[in-house]
């Protein structure tokens, strides 16, 4: 008996050791396997969904100050309210007649990042000495805005762009900064309305100095 028990051990020893080698090997794979998967679908994202941006000056304080760093999709539906990062190589304005055209006078050409207040179809007015900015005849709830020189009693800045009110047209948008005397915006001739294909993308985090959803 004890001979028949020492060689069923010896062949069970015997069999066991492919399967562990195989469960070895099929555990690096799987390693490897799901590490490739993981940065090809990083990757992804960082090409085709988010990127980086660094924020530059002081129009969005106090939501985004200078130096921020942020991630954009590029991948969205722009809504009211949107932080939107813009492409300005032109200014649209009205003519005499209300048609939208390519200001001559230039942009300020440069990348910027400004507050979706209204879209194509949409109804913008603007009381200059409450700072109260209204939306198809709804005053905005803007808690996101820096207020310090509206309390110090300063008046918004028009820089003359628009009279108000007025319709935004379809495939535009009117922006601004959240800080409202320091912001070159939809308000200044040089910026104007903003077209649909000079909108990047919409920032939705901020990563630094610290993470926070947009």
């Amino acid at each position: 008996m004890e001979n028949t028990n020492l060689e069923i051990d010896e062949k069970s020893n015997q069999e066991t050791k492919p399967v562990k080698e195989k469960s070895w090997k099929s555990d690096v794979l799987e390693i490897v396997e799901s590490t490739f998967i993981t940065v090809f679908v990083i990757v992804l994202i960082f090409t085709y969904l988010l990127h980086p941006v660094n924020v530059v000056g002081h129009s969005m304080v106090p939501t985004l100050n200078d130096g921020d760093r942020i991630f954009m999709s590029t991948i969205t539906n722009i809504s009211c309210g949107d932080i939107v990062v813009i492409n300005n190589d032109a200014a649209y304005l009205f003519d005499d007649n209300g048609e939208v055209y390519e200001a001559s006078s230039g942009s300020l050409n440069e990348c910027i990042i400004k507050r979706v207040i209204a879209c194509g179809g949409q109804t913008v007015d603007i009381d200059f000495d409450t700072w109260e900015i209204t939306v198809d005849g709804e005053v905005l709830d803007e808690e996101y805005i820096n207020s310090e020189a509206f309390e110090a009693g300063y008046t918004l800045n028009n820089d003359g762009a628009f009279d108000y009110p007025f319709t935004v047209p379809e495939g535009y948008y009117f922006v601004m900064g959240d800080n409202r005397n320091n912001s070159s915006d939809s308000r200044n001739p040089r910026v104007g309305l903003i077209k649909d294909d000079q909108i990047y993308g919409k920032a939705v985090i901020k990563y630094s100095p610290e993470i926070e959803i947009l």
